[in-house]
């Protein structure tokens, strides 16, 4: 099981990689699936939350000639971000897409709870569909 919360963790942060065939691997193994979901979904949470620290960090940078975006631009965004922005981290378990998401809302300030809350429903969603699919598919080959 700590494989797998490792796996999950770094799979979700700005690393390349990817905790659905691990999971299914222990679910092949015999263990119980409401643990793996558990599991796996704290892992990739928490590897998200590492991304929206990252968002966060790089704000210190905003004075910087090389940061993407200017003062204006920053503004315009956290505008935005504060009206609809948060609501995108709901696919934050999207490959590529999701690291991007989970950092933008760090750098546009979104409340770490409110982050962990989002990510935490996408990633669990996206494990359960993974368990659902292992159960239906996998169950003949294990």
């Amino acid at each position: 099981m700590l494989s797998l919360f490792l796996v999950a963790l770094a799979s979700a942060t700005l690393l390349p990689g990817g905790s659905e065939v691990w999971l299914a691997r222990q679910w092949c193994a015999g263990q119980p699936a409401a643990a793996l979901w558990l599991v796996a979904t704290l892992g990739n949470t928490l590897g998200g939350l590492i991304n929206v620290a990252l968002g966060r960090y790089a704000r210190h940078f905003e004075n910087r000639r090389w940061f993407p975006a200017g003062p204006r631009a920053l503004a315009r965004g956290e505008a935005w971000y504060a009206r609809a922005g948060a609501w995108s981290l709901l696919l934050s378990w999207v490959p590529l897409v999701g690291d991007a998401l989970t950092v933008a809302a760090g750098v546009m300030r979104l409340s770490v709870w409110r982050a962990a809350l989002l990510i935490g429903v996408a990633k669990g969603l996206r494990y359960a569909v993974v368990l659902w699919l292992a159960e239906r598919w996998l169950s003949v080959m294990c």
